[in-house]
């Protein structure tokens, strides 16, 4: 038998999806991220690999280009998530602060943390601290699902902005370091996002007027092909074309929003909300499956050596302590809710490692371990692995809680008002009475 045949490939890729499945389900009992389990996974597979003295494989090109389609599956997801109405315009509004203001901090903090330990320019301090700043809504947005709706519907937005808005920061960056010498940045930059915005509201009304009125069975996964084409040719540009996809995503999710007046007679509601529950549907799956195989490969590519370095392990623990306390801050000012209900749901992950693994070669340093990355993610997943069951059980005891003050401040009516006897149990009472007598 022939171990590495292709079928023996498509076994381990049909094993792949059915364990992370496996995986989502005992997360949902345990809280442990599913992200946890598949790096866990990943590195176990490269232990067996190495014991059954397999070739040694470069699989940065495959976790790139799973990276990119991830990453607009991601943004693409949590765009159709966004409900833009005046009700919950305050919760945005929240949120949108706290990814803001905690991804500039946190930033801000751990590129100090990463100059002073390792030796690199400031500009490249930041670079890599950007990664390490982003939630990861990823790993968020599936863990939170069992929680109160708007601590679920805080996060889910927080994570959501906290990617989008870390991903244009990072690209920001990298294109003020690439761009020549003399060139004013924030003028380029201002209008490389004036251009992109208005591209973004022209081709996300006119895809969804064409897909609105095409007959054809097959044209989800065509609809994806578009937006994966126009992100990458807009990258080609040099354009912000991650914000094609959120326009795209928020105008077919809020199309009444959009779609007003003479607009409003060339779609069909139940149309445009047939494709949309459909490609919800493919979008979830495609993100499932697309994060599977890139958390795989990660643990893949990981090597062991760098989490027995103590050097990594203290410099990853004062990233993780500064992190935190940023977020706490910045919940303190701008959150209504408890600060210790969101404090610790924090994780890192797929954006932190594909934002690590897009740094140009030229702003690499040879000094910045990968450990680091790990660390940060095994513990911010740790954190929030930790955070969520004590969410459970406090949620459970404030229920119990609950029910009895309501218990004990409308008690039943047969106890306030005791019924009235009845004549039978009037004589009954006389009649023994008289016995007693």
């Amino acid at each position: 038998m022939n171990i590495f045949s292709s079928y023996t490939l498509v076994i381990f890729l049909a094993c792949t999806v059915i364990l992370s499945y496996l995986f989502n389900v005992i997360s949902k009992k345990t809280k442990i991220p599913s992200v946890l389990l598949l790096i866990l996974t990943g590195i176990v597979v490269k232990q067996v690999m190495i014991v059954a003295e397999v070739p040694a494989q470069n699989w940065f090109p495959i976790l790139e280009v799973l990276g990119i389609v991830g990453l607009i599956m991601i943004v693409l997801e949590a765009a159709l998530d966004l409900e833009l109405t005046k009700e919950k315009a305050p919760l945005i509004l929240r949120s949108f602060a706290v990814a803001l203001f905690g991804l500039l901090l946190s930033t801000g903090v751990c590129a100090m943390i990463i100059h002073f330990f390792i030796e690199v320019s400031n500009s490249q301090a930041v670079l890599y601290a950007i990664p390490l700043a982003i939630i990861s809504s990823a790993i968020v947005i599936p863990s939170v699902g069992h929680m109160v709706a708007d601590k679920k519907e805080f996060l889910i937005y927080e994570g959501t902005f906290s990617d989008i808005l870390g991903i244009m920061f990072f690209y920001f960056l990298v294109g003020a370091m690439e761009a020549p010498a003399g060139e004013n940045v924030l003028l380029s930059a201002g209008g490389n996002l004036l251009i992109t915005i208005g591209l973004s509201f022209l081709l996300s009304y006119l895809l969804i007027l064409v897909f609105h009125r095409l007959s054809g069975q097959v044209k989800l996964f065509l609809l994806i092909s578009v937006l994966i084409l126009l992100y990458a040719v807009g990258k080609q540009f040099h354009l912000s074309s991650l914000l094609i996809i959120l326009v795209f995503g928020l105008i077919l999710n809020n199309h009444k929003l959009f779609f007003r007046g003479p607009l409003a007679n060339q779609i069909k509601e139940e149309t445009i909300l047939a494709i949309l529950s459909n490609f919800k549907v493919v979008t979830l799956e495609t993100s499932f499956v697309v994060r599977t195989f890139f958390f795989i490969i990660f643990g893949l590519s990981i090597a062991l050596s760098a989490l027995f370095n103590i050097e990594v392990f203290l410099i990853s623990l004062c990233i993780i302590v500064a992190l935190y306390m940023v977020r706490f801050l910045v919940l303190k000012i701008f959150s209504s809710s408890k600060v210790d209900d969101f404090l610790f749901i924090a994780p890192r992950g797929l954006i932190t490692i594909l934002l690590f693994y897009s740094i140009p070669i030229q702003f690499e340093s040879s000094d910045f371990d990968t450990g680091i990355l790990l660390y940060v993610i095994l513990i911010s997943s740790g954190l929030m692995s930790w955070a969520l069951i004590r969410a459970d059980k406090k949620d459970v005891f404030e229920t119990v809680l609950e029910e009895v003050r309501v218990e004990h401040e409308n008690p039943p009516e047969a106890e306030l008002n005791p019924a009235p006897s009845t004549d039978s149990e009037t004589e009954a009472e006389d009649s023994n009475s008289e016995k007693t007598e």
